[in-house]
């Protein structure tokens, strides 16, 4: 179990020059909408103990000198859960963040919504949705921090639903809250790694780096920043040995799947000065060939999608394109790197959905109004391939071939001996400079 801290505590954790906001004084809630017997007493003694009027604390901070709106969690209110009047104050942190253009930062500690205010406090989960829709609409980020519990109403609205989701390390995280859980249940599944494992959050972070990866994001996602970025950016350099592409279509398969070739986190690595991930489908899967995320190029940030030479799984493919659509949405420039043998093609891939995760990046990429830069830094195998390339400024490097099958593949289906292989190799036009001659790629990067 994660730390409990207060809500201002959790604020003090990660930001400086908080200033709160507070509604206008309302009329007495006595004991609710519901009349429920000591309620108006239980609020007194909550308030009296925590110093929060109710559940939500928001207002406005620094977090490593960006502005954004933050909104905390008061465990110590009721289990920070969620009532009409917190709903106001949610409501009220996200359009703030819209009228201002300030990114907005949750740190969430909550258990559900209250019981004693029944179906209105339930309700509050649309107030919430509704609030996130404009939020999006207005083209401003959320990032959420989950501390511990995250659960209920709190987690399907305000966490699942931010556009970033960190985790503190062994917070509670999950729909059912403890007491509420079947008792078999594996209670691995209802923390932050358990998330992280399954593809619904995109890092667990210690408390100690948690100000400086606030920083970055709000930084990187803040529409300030953004609204200069609409130009797209320059491919990577060609890394690794060699510099001229291969004489023939077999030589350049080879190359291209050479053990020794610089693969996806090299080029990253060489590109970004600094990089943070974004994991996992939101649909229980994670494919750790997939490397996604924000990086800084020259202070500029930067979305990437890169596949890291293995066969990408449908899990992959849905995270890329959520990716895709969040950085078109808030307006980051794109790179994808290309590096894979194909789609995955076992039968879990066609049970997972392989071809509708495809055809969802195609579409993103289709629809993207922000700038795309593709590269295609190895293998180059068929549609799987294709869907992360940004159509006309897809550029190749000297070590990777691009074809529409596999030359192996291609002999089993014309029943050619395998020595034909090469040959085929050939026919297909797969070198980089073919893909060049063919205008499938602008061009070849060199080394500088």
């Amino acid at each position: 179990m994660a730390e409990r801290v207060s809500a201002r505590e959790a604020i003090a954790l990660v930001s400086s020059g908080f200033t709160e906001q507070e509604l206008a004084d309302l009329p007495d809630a006595g004991d609710g909408p519901l009349g429920w017997e000591g309620y108006g007493a239980q609020r007194d003694r909550a308030s009296r103990r925590t110093g929060s009027a109710e559940s939500v604390v928001y207002g406005t901070a620094l977090i490593g000198g960006t502005e954004c709106v933050l909104i905390s969690f008061e465990f110590g209110f009721l289990g920070g859960s969620l009532s009409e009047r917190a709903g106001d104050r949610l409501e009220a942190a996200y359009a703030l963040a819209r009228e201002r253009r300030l990114p907005l930062v949750s740190l969430i500690a909550t258990g559900g919504s209250r019981m004693q205010e029944g179906m209105i406090a339930l309700g509050q989960l649309q107030r919430v949705a509704r609030a996130s829709v404009l939020l999006r609409e207005a083209g401003v980020a959320h990032i959420a921090v989950l501390r511990d519990p995250t659960t209920g109403g709190g987690w399907a609205t305000l966490g699942a639903g931010a556009d970033v989701i960190l985790a503190l390390p062994g917070a509670q995280v999950g729909f059912a809250g403890s007491r509420v859980r079947p008792a078999d249940a594996d209670p691995a599944a209802y923390t932050a790694e358990g998330q992280l494992a399954a593809g619904q959050i995109d890092a667990v972070v210690p408390p100690g780096s948690l100000r400086d990866t606030l920083a970055f994001w709000v930084r990187a996602l803040a529409p300030a920043i953004l609204a200069a970025e609409r130009e797209p950016v320059d491919p990577p350099r060609a890394l690794g040995a060699g510099g001229e592409p291969s004489r023939t279509g077999w030589d350049a398969v080879r190359q291209a799947r050479g053990a020794d070739r610089p693969r996806a986190e090299a080029y990253l690595d060489d590109y970004f000065t600094r990089r943070e991930p974004l994991r996992g489908d939101r649909c229980g899967g994670e494919d750790p060939g997939m490397l996604c995320g924000v990086g800084l190029r020259d202070g500029r940030p930067v979305a990437y999608v890169a596949q890291g030479g293995t066969a990408t799984t449908p899990a992959g493919y849905r995270t890329a394109a959520r990716v895709v659509r969040l950085a078109d949405r808030l307006g980051l420039p794109v790179l994808t790197l290309i590096d894979t043998p194909g789609a995955a093609n076992d039968a879990e891939a066609e049970r997972s959905g392989a071809g509708a995760a495809i055809a969802e990046l195609f579409t993103a990429v289709a629809a993207a109004r922000t700038p795309l830069t593709s590269l295609l830094v190895g293998e180059g195998g068929s549609g799987g391939a294709l869907a992360l390339a940004a159509p006309g400024n897809t550029w190749a490097t000297p070590a990777s071939y691009f074809s529409v099958i596999a030359p192996e593949l291609a002999a089993a289906i014309l029943k050619r001996s395998p020595d034909q292989v090469p040959h085929l190799a050939d026919q297909l036009r797969l070198r980089p400079q073919d893909l060049v001659e063919l205008g499938v790629v602008r061009g070849i990067v060199g080394p500088g």
